[in-house]
């Protein structure tokens, strides 16, 4: 948990809290829409849907802290009809919630993948143990860094991470390919290529994300850059790609 910058302009705050609210509802409005059509897709693929339920409810109760913690973090006061002013209340802003949450969404998010092409059991069971595993210590490995102001620190933890992070993209975009290919038809093939991409491409906005402070720029807009960044990102890992998630499973049903 870092300590927030001084000196938010009211543009920076809105954004920042905006960015998060987005987050609540996009997450939220996906978790209700993916348990409404457990009962339009066959039996083999209602665990996946369930999990792509539980990933975005879990990402939700997250924004939910996050975004309270924004909100106690931050006083927005206006004099006399004036410009708003944004100052800090001491209360200090958690984003370690993130990371709690991608602990839990990042591994189950890879497994539904997996669950929704039915591989062989096998198969199934070595790549999501090797895949859930690798995304953890994906993670685990790049907190001690997003904490750190001292940038020599943060870099080494970045690139540490970006060990297991480049295996899980090779076998998003390599170890998966045959296994698409003998998708039952062109239309289930084509959405699942699609979210193997997706989540490469959302998960390339990461690492970037994590660089804004590692790169000189620093203070409020860094923060702003930083949550807002990681907000889109989420959704698009999370909520779209579990719209595509349904869509393969209705496509096989």
């Amino acid at each position: 948990m870092a300590p927030l910058p001084d000196g938010f302009s009211y543009a920076e705050w809105n954004a920042t809290y905006n960015g998060l609210s987005f987050g609540i509802a996009a997450m939220g409005s996906a978790t209700i829409f993916f348990w409404l059509q457990l009962p339009n897709v066959t039996k083999n693929y209602r665990t996946a849907l369930t999990i792509t339920g539980i990933v975005t409810l879990i990402a939700t109760y997250h924004y939910i802290r996050i975004f309270n913690s924004c909100s106690e973090a931050f006083t927005v006061s206006s004099k006399d009809g004036g410009d708003y002013t944004v100052q800090l209340t001491g209360s200090p802003f958690n984003d370690g919630y993130r990371y709690v949450d991608w602990l839990l969404t990042v591994p189950l998010l890879l497994i539904e993948l997996i669950l929704v092409m039915k591989l062989p059991q096998a198969e199934t069971v070595s790549l999501s143990t090797k895949l859930g595993l690798a995304s953890t210590l994906m993670v685990a490995l790049s907190y001690p860094g997003e904490i750190q102001e001292d940038l020599s620190v943060r870099w080494f933890w970045w690139c540490l991470s970006m060990i297991p992070f480049c295996y899980v993209v090779f076998t998003l975009t390599v170890g998966l390919a045959e296994a698409t290919s003998k998708q039952p038809s062109s239309a289930a093939a084509s959405l699942a290529s699609a979210a193997r991409y997706l989540t490469v491409f959302s998960w390339l906005t990461y690492p970037f994300v994590y660089m804004v402070k590692s790169v000189g720029l620093a203070g409020p807009a860094a923060t702003m850059y930083e949550q807002v960044g990681y907000s889109l990102a989420d959704v698009l890992a999370k909520a779209v790609f579990g719209v595509l998630i349904w869509a393969l499973a209705m496509e096989k049903s």
